[in-house]
């Protein structure tokens, strides 16, 4: 089985001789490339029954390695059921045009925070119209940067309640199968971020060439103006445990996932693809191994970029008080506990996920850490 960790250490030397990286570009890839092996140190494991011991290796727990998000998914979703509450819940997708990207890909801290900047305002501001919805939406938004075939994409993925609370502190429910309408979300949002680039202009020159001619950025924005955004709304879910089956597949997503790789050869890189314009047909694609890692790389995030956001009544501030008053007011009846970390161990790799691989009895348990191995 090829793992993204073999193509980047059989590779990843070359590449960096060749190609620049950044400071979080390389980062992630010394972590991809440690994790799992002596590097990082590990940790002897004995059975209670027989005293049988074996050597696991440590994670290197890097948000971009395919290998450790299951644990962080599963303990960030834990955490999100304490929020969900009796309504309906919308999945909406803002993504930006393909001129934009250029810019997205040269200027990537300040413009992801623009796109949850103009998202977040433009659902809070019509969600509060009284033409719409008229109450203030839970939102959790999500950035994604890639598409099937590993090109750049920008886009984020927004889950909004289908209800929300009142200036008066009434709660007040949407239309069962209807949020907004997708043109006027289209329309605001494309006003909202394209102010937005203006406003930052200055911050953007000697670092785009193609910019930098009198005009240029102004000609592009006007462009981008003239031109329709694809922002699309996705039926609402049908309960509550939806919305957080839903929330694992987005949340601690990489741009490839092992399980997408078929094989590495002569210098390329075979992997599994849908394509969406053919009735979402699974293909499989081969690249060059530089060209494969440089497009892995492009999806490397900001060091210290939050790329999961909270607004309207999943805020931070004040959360706990408008959540609990939320609740009352949409009757939720259910409370889930949070798991403890056996307990999330035992539902995603089954009741003998540390049986003893010897005696078949006892169970492994971490006995003494071991120094890593530079």
């Amino acid at each position: 089985m090829v793992e993204l960790q073999d193509i980047f250490r059989l590779h990843i030397k070359d590449y960096r001789s060749a190609h620049p990286m950044t400071i979080e570009q390389s980062k992630a890839a010394n972590s991809i490339v440690a994790c799992r092996t002596a590097r990082l140190g590990a940790h002897v494991d004995r059975c209670d029954e027989c005293g049988f011991e074996q050597i696991s290796y440590n994670s290197c727990r890097n948000r971009h390695c395919p290998k450790c998000q299951t644990f962080a998914k599963e303990d960030w979703i834990d955490k999100q059921k304490q929020d969900l509450m009796d309504c309906n819940y919308f999945h909406i997708v803002f993504t930006i045009p393909d001129g934009l990207r250029p810019l997205f890909l040269q200027q990537k801290e300040i413009m992801y925070a623009l796109l949850f900047k103009a998202a977040s305002e433009t659902l809070l501001e019509l969600c509060n119209d009284k033409k719409y919805l008229g109450a203030k939406p839970g939102i959790t938004a999500i950035l994604h940067t890639w598409g099937q075939n590993l090109s750049y994409h920008p886009h984020l993925h927004c889950i909004v309640t289908g209800g929300g609370l009142t200036e008066a502190g009434a709660w007040k429910n949407g239309k069962a199968k209807f949020l907004l309408p997708i043109k006027v979300l289209s329309r605001k949002f494309r006003g909202k971020l394209l102010y937005f680039l203006r406003q930052q202009e200055l911050q953007f020159y000697g670092g785009l060439e193609q910019l930098n001619e009198a005009g240029r950025f102004s000609g592009l924005l006007g462009k981008m103006y003239n031109i329709d955004w694809v922002v699309y709304c996705k039926p609402p879910f049908g309960d509550a445990q939806k919305v957080i089956e839903y929330l694992g597949r987005y949340t601690h997503r990489v741009a490839i996932s092992n399980d997408r790789l078929v094989s590495i050869k002569d210098g390329f890189v075979t992997f599994y693809w849908r394509d969406y314009t053919d009735n979402n047909k699974q293909k499989t694609m081969t690249l060059p191994v530089n060209e494969f890692i440089r497009r892995f790389l492009t999806h490397i995030l900001p060091l210290g970029f939050r790329k999961i956001r909270h607004y309207g009544l999943f805020a931070p501030r004040g959360k706990v008080k408008r959540l609990l008053l939320c609740k009352l007011l949409t009757r939720t009846r259910f409370s889930i506990a949070c798991e403890s970390a056996k307990e999330r161990l035992v539902r995603i790799f089954g009741e003998a996920f540390n049986l003893c691989p010897n005696c078949k009895i006892g169970h492994l348990s971490r006995a003494a850490p071991m120094e890593a191995v530079p």
